[in-house]
């Protein structure tokens, strides 16, 4: 069996390595501190599980869907309004099965073979892979602390940009946990406008932000929703990343010709999930700001801890992940994480898995409480790896 070439446009899965070494660990009684994947340890709100088993007794629920409800996307229309004071219409918003699922076909939507696009560098993979699926040509903008790891589209080269078809965006930034600074979203809207290119903006951590910022939307910028459309996820602010709720919302046409590819390959999402996508956004957000200060606790936690004992000050300004230069001048990620978790048994995630701007850097997942966190971090102390 030959299979497709297309598979070849990706690289090998680097956690394997890293979960069977931690299973041996941990069979020979070692202590483990996985702070590698983003799976929060909070709970999911009750009164989302509640309108998802209501909604589930319904015999009619267990049909295909067909369609995003009406009142789904109203829901999410009033949402943006009193979050963000951005307004959408119906035509503006289609449900994805988590932004992941819809960054990886939306690249099929509007890219030809040999399209150039433009990404971050170091980004999530699934930005890079839905790119190479639509047999597009990556270009890799850098994230650097020189530019306080934002985008700088000063530095992107005019014959790039004039061939551009899209660039993606991601504030605030998995993996680097950078937000957005003031004039920053103007810039780029400026920059795609000038440039013809669509803007493609993954808001998935705009609740998760820290030393009371504001997490906004790129859609709130005067003249981005002429050249924008954005992922918006429940999935980290309600704890509902199992059931993949999340929307691309934004302009009319790039909607539609998502949602006409979808058509081709799905039914709709599960009734009872857009039930519960509609208790979130209609529900209270207490929980939501409570769980952000939570997240700040364990950010101070990790940050104050590492420098404490020799680290470089790690950029965690948002998000729910710290993003950790290598102490001591090392520069192979994949090596020192292993070194780590056997040296101290704390699992993070190599930078270079991120691109190779990551390269001499690894991300720290906030998904362990703040006792447990100073835990890990004098396992790393003892283990020397300062």
């Amino acid at each position: 069996m030959q299979f497709s070439k297309r598979l070849d446009r990706f690289g090998d899965e680097i956690f394997a390595a890293l979960n069977n070494r931690r299973m041996e660990l941990e069979a020979q009684g070692m202590k483990i501190y996985n702070m590698s994947v983003g799976t929060p340890d909070f709970k999911t709100p009750e009164y989302i599980k509640k309108a998802v088993a209501e909604a589930a007794m319904d015999d009619n629920n267990w049909k295909y869907s067909l369609r995003d409800l009406p009142e789904l996307l109203d829901a999410v229309c009033t949402y943006y309004k009193k979050r963000f004071d951005v307004e959408l219409t119906p035509d503006m918003v289609m449900t994805v099965y988590g932004s992941q699922e819809g960054m990886g076909h939306l690249g099929m939507a509007l890219c030809d073979e040999g399209d150039t696009v433009l990404l971050p560098d170091p980004c999530y993979p699934v930005f890079a892979a839905g790119s190479l699926m639509a047999g597009a040509v990556p270009y890799y903008y850098p994230l650097v602390a020189e530019h306080d790891f934002l985008p700088y589209v000063k530095g992107i080269p005019e014959e790039i940009a004039n061939k551009a078809k899209y660039m993606v965006v991601s504030l605030p930034s998995n993996p680097v946990g950078s937000i957005a600074t003031p004039g920053l979203y103007e810039e780029i809207v400026e920059f795609a406008k000038k440039y013809d290119i669509l803007i493609i903006h993954d808001n998935a951590y705009s609740d998760i932000i820290f030393d009371g910022a504001f997490g906004g939307s790129f859609l709130a910028t005067p003249g981005a929703k002429d050249i924008g459309v954005e992922f918006f996820s429940l999935s980290k602010s309600f704890n509902v990343t199992g059931a993949r709720l999340s929307f691309l919302v934004g302009r009319p046409d790039v909607i539609a010709a998502l949602r006409k590819l979808r058509s081709q390959i799905d039914f709709g999402m599960f009734l009872p999930l857009q039930k519960a996508a509609i208790a979130a956004l209609q529900g209270p957000l207490d929980s939501v700001k409570e769980q952000c200060q939570k997240y700040q606790e364990r950010r101070d936690a990790l940050c104050q801890g590492l420098r404490d004992i020799g680290w470089e000050l790690p950029n965690g300004k948002g998000t729910m992940f710290v993003w950790a230069k290598i102490p001591g001048g090392r520069t192979d990620s994949m090596a020192f994480c292993m070194e780590l978790m056997e040296k101290a048994g704390v699992i993070v995630t190599p930078g270079a898995s991120f691109g190779p701007h990551g390269e001499g850097y690894v991300r720290f997942a906030l998904v362990l409480p703040p006792e447990k966190i100073r835990e890990a971090v004098e396992a790393i102390r003892k283990s020397g790896l300062n």
